[in-house]
């Protein structure tokens, strides 16, 4: 009788285990994203990159996520981004994760329209979500200048905001100092000592839009 009802147990705890924790498990979520485009400099020209992120939810936490694709499906593209690839920043108390280095072939444009985008934790649940980035190939404004010399910059821009990077000697990013004038002594921003060179860093939010220049010496 006894071996009879341990028998039993076995067959309760074989049977019954295996659907509470598949119960348990729960695809994750993705609550909000956004695509945004900017223009790098490169020499003489302009490369695009797109950055992508999205705000995750996962209820194990953030670090029970794996994987995150975005695909242009009518473009046959594919993008993928491990756990240990990844940016991860926090704003208003909520963790983001994405990259700023989406781009292809030197020299194209990246494809506008519709994009999917496909999260997957470590348990193999997975979710998706659509996003769009619609903006013309053709720049909304013409690409911003920076001069520096002589103590002094000149900016010449038409987007909205812009922003000068301070960088010290070994390239490593020490502020960024919004520009309430596009012309002035460098001096007047108050940088920090160490700063040896900067970039302009100009944006158009309402269109998720912005451009980054070369780095131009402060000596």
């Amino acid at each position: 009788m006894k071996n009879r009802h341990s028998a039993a147990l076995i067959i309760f705890l074989l049977i019954f285990f295996p659907i509470m924790f598949s119960c348990n498990r729960s695809e994750p979520k993705i609550a909000f994203g956004f695509i945004s485009l900017t223009y790098f400099q490169e020499r003489d020209k302009f490369v695009e990159r797109y950055s992508f992120f999205i705000l995750p939810e996962d209820e194990d936490g953030i670090e029970n996520l794996e994987d995150l694709y975005l695909y242009h499906d009518r473009e046959q593209l594919r993008w993928h981004l491990k756990s240990s690839d990844w940016i991860k920043f926090s704003r208003g108390g909520k963790d983001w994760i994405g990259t700023r280095s989406i781009s292809i072939q030197e020299g194209e444009s990246l494809p506008r329209g519709k994009f999917r985008a496909v999260l997957v934790n470590k348990g193999g649940e997975k979710t998706e979500k659509n996003f769009s980035f619609d903006e013309s190939e053709e720049p909304r404004f013409p690409f911003p200048t920076l001069q520096i010399s002589d103590g002094r910059y000149i900016v010449n821009s038409a987007y909205p905001n812009n922003h000068l990077i301070f960088y010290n000697d070994m390239g490593e990013i020490l502020n960024t100092i919004k520009l309430n004038s596009l012309e002035n002594n460098i001096s007047a921003l108050n940088h920090q000592p160490s700063a040896r060179s900067a970039s302009l860093w100009a944006d158009d939010p309402e269109h998720f839009t912005s451009v980054l220049t070369n780095a131009a010496s402060l000596n």
